[in-house]
């Protein structure tokens, strides 16, 4: 995770993003400093990657890499903004104990865990916004894994993290925002995921799928007011955050939150 310095947004493809109204930076900060301290409330583990003042997408810290079974492939950013951040990422990985075969810098754009949800069986890739169809490819060949490639077709979800959450790793369990996709994506999800929660357009655009499972505990936009019932009845417990002036930059839970898996 990522705290933020400040907060300049230089380009926008959401309508959240709206420069007529600034980032309050305080207020900020405090939020983010509640999903940190509720992550650590919860038992896990937080690593802080130090902030950069001239990269104030840093607090999105998803997009830096996707880690699998202790494997790091790095990222390589849609929009030259956010392209030093690639680096920072992966310099974080090597000075904290992955050796060097462990740790790849891709050829291909892919912004790491915005668009790539790790399952028990797959590794799910969005394309259509940012990452390219040839980083799939070189997911699957890094990890070792099979890459279901998901195409996002509404500019409003223009990451995979902004569609979709996976649940549960361990049973392959997801939520998701059918018209977020494509119809062949939306027809591969339903035969992979036939019981997946399935998310209102409202949810949807509370950026209530922009959240962090740890198979128990579902943390989440707490205006995404829709899910928590249902989630309840899949036997998870939801925390519902405000993170409003992250919002703001196009981001919520999910975003600010890079999973380490050993």
């Amino acid at each position: 995770m990522c705290p933020p310095t400040h907060f300049t947004v230089t380009y926008s493809i959401n309508p959240w993003m709206d420069p007529a109204k600034p980032v309050d930076l305080p207020l900020a900060l405090a939020q983010w400093e509640d999903l940190r301290d509720r992550y650590r409330s919860l038992g896990h583990t937080v690593e802080l990657l130090t902030p950069d003042p001239a990269l104030p997408d840093m607090v999105f810290a998803a997009n830096g890499a996707t880690v699998v079974e202790g494997r790091v492939l790095g990222a390589k950013f849609a929009h030259p903004e956010r392209a030093a951040e690639a680096a920072a990422h992966v310099s974080w990985f090597r000075r904290n104990g992955w050796a060097d075969d462990a740790v790849r810098v891709p050829e291909h754009v892919n912004e790491g865990e915005g668009d790539f949800a790790v399952t028990a069986s797959w590794i799910l890739a969005g394309r259509g916004f940012r990452s390219s169809p040839l980083s799939h490819d070189e997911a699957q060949e890094f990890f070792g894994r099979p890459v279901i490639g998901l195409e996002l077709v509404d500019p409003r979800y223009y990451h995979l993290d902004t569609a979709l959450c996976v649940l549960d790793d361990a049973r392959d369990e997801v939520m998701y925002y059918p018209d977020a996709f494509s119809p062949g994506s939306r027809a591969v999800l339903a035969r992979l995921f036939p019981d997946a929660l399935i998310a209102t357009g409202e949810d949807a655009a509370a950026l209530g799928l922009n959240a962090v499972s740890d198979g128990r505990h579902v943390l989440l936009p707490q205006a995404a007011v829709g899910l928590f019932d249902p989630l309840r009845a899949r036997g998870f417990e939801p925390v519902g955050m405000d993170l409003g002036e992250l919002l703001k930059g196009g981001g919520s839970v999910k975003c600010c939150t890079q999973e380490l898996r050993p």
